[in-house]
């Protein structure tokens, strides 16, 4: 297994009011914002359309658990099923089942740290 993390899928943080914080960042510094947050739109180095998501949660949302943080990333990977199976057999701990949507494949892991990290193998064509 050559790759497992391609980008940064998206940066997610807890906040006493999400729509106040979506408010703010598309005032002051232009977000395009909607119900999820914001999309920024990018690149691959293969010309790839790729997508990055800004999402602030509520702050007593439990997706972040088991992590005790108040953010966590995504990363992009590819190939989420067999980059699983290798982190499986390094004993990494994996948090729940993995999730397939037309978006994407969604798996969640905790770090050295007990930081909760989504692994998302993105579908981006599904958002265009």
């Amino acid at each position: 297994m050559k790759k497992r993390v391609t980008g940064i899928g998206g940066l997610f943080f807890k906040t006493k009011d999400p729509k106040a914080a979506k408010d703010w960042y598309k005032k002051h510094l232009g977000f395009n914002t909607d119900d999820y947050g914001s999309t920024f739109w990018w690149k691959d180095k293969e010309g790839k359309d790729c997508s990055t998501q800004w999402s602030p949660f509520a702050e007593d949302t439990k997706y972040f658990e088991p992590s005790k943080k108040d953010f966590m990333f995504n990363y992009r990977v590819e190939n989420l099923e067999a980059l699983l199976k290798v982190l499986e057999s390094e004993g990494v701990t994996i948090v729940g089942d993995m999730e397939t949507y037309d978006y994407g494949k969604f798996a969640w892991i905790l770090d050295n740290e007990g930081n909760k990290i989504e692994l998302w193998e993105p579908i981006d064509a599904a958002f265009q």
